[in-house]
């Protein structure tokens, strides 16, 4: 009985990893290290609450500077925009091209640019992110400062089994400009043409609407249930 129950907990386990979303490390997010993971489809900033007055900022280089990401999906599709408004209520800027990434883990762009007349001003960067469950959001609150960063940090990598493509996506695309900050809910699309190695087959079993790892969690936990009955 012992050995099922531990299995039924590894079920829950990976049942919990197929819902999560996606993390910031890099610039420092709103929430810090305390993100409410059940606020992240709140846009322009998930569970964090943007204002000038009151956040906490840290640098971000203009010429070039590190966004680092920790993708809990198998697939996702990112967008990375900026904006000095206050409130980040608007005025968004697209900072990279939308790139997908394909394999869980950490995803490191080190030269993402803003708008160099920004230099010695405040404002945001934010990461939206399309993924199997819909529209994701977070913030980090930062002073815009000229130049590139002097060096890359070391954990600015990849992970050993994601890959990195530039693709299209409507709903990333509308988040920039005068539009709202979010965006009606949408999934990730299949994978585009890889610029960073090969992408990974579409999240969405043909028919289903229901990601791949989702349904495999399901089946897992339908059968240890059974198990323990």
């Amino acid at each position: 009985m012992a050995s099922l129950r531990s299995l039924f907990a590894a079920g829950l386990l990976f049942l919990s990893a197929a819902n999560a979303h996606f993390e910031l490390h890099q610039p420092s997010p709103l929430e810090g290290d305390s993100m409410d993971e059940s606020l992240q489809s709140n846009g322009p900033c998930g569970g964090g609450v943007p204002d000038l007055s009151k956040n906490t900022v840290t640098d971000f280089h203009v010429d070039g500077d590190s966004v680092e990401l920790f993708l809990l999906h198998p697939q996702a599709n990112y967008l990375i925009r900026g904006t000095l408004d206050e409130k980040a209520d608007g005025n968004w800027t697209q900072l990279f091209p939308i790139v997908q990434q394909s394999g869980r883990g950490a995803f490191c762009e080190p030269s993402v640019r803003a708008p160099r007349e920004w230099a010695g001003k405040k404002g945001f960067i934010a990461i939206a992110c399309a993924a199997p469950d819909g529209m994701l959001y977070q913030c980090a609150a930062v002073n815009f400062v000229s130049g590139a960063a002097d060096e890359v940090p070391s954990s600015c990598t990849n992970g050993t089994s994601v890959s990195i493509s530039f693709t299209d996506d409507e709903g990333l695309s509308a988040l920039v400009g005068d539009s709202s900050a979010s965006a009606p809910t949408t999934t990730a699309p299949g994978p585009s043409q890889s610029t960073s190695g090969s992408a990974a087959p579409s999240l969405m079993l043909r028919g289903s609407g229901l990601p791949i790892g989702s349904l495999a969690a399901t089946t897992v936990m339908l059968l240890v249930g059974a198990a323990l009955l």
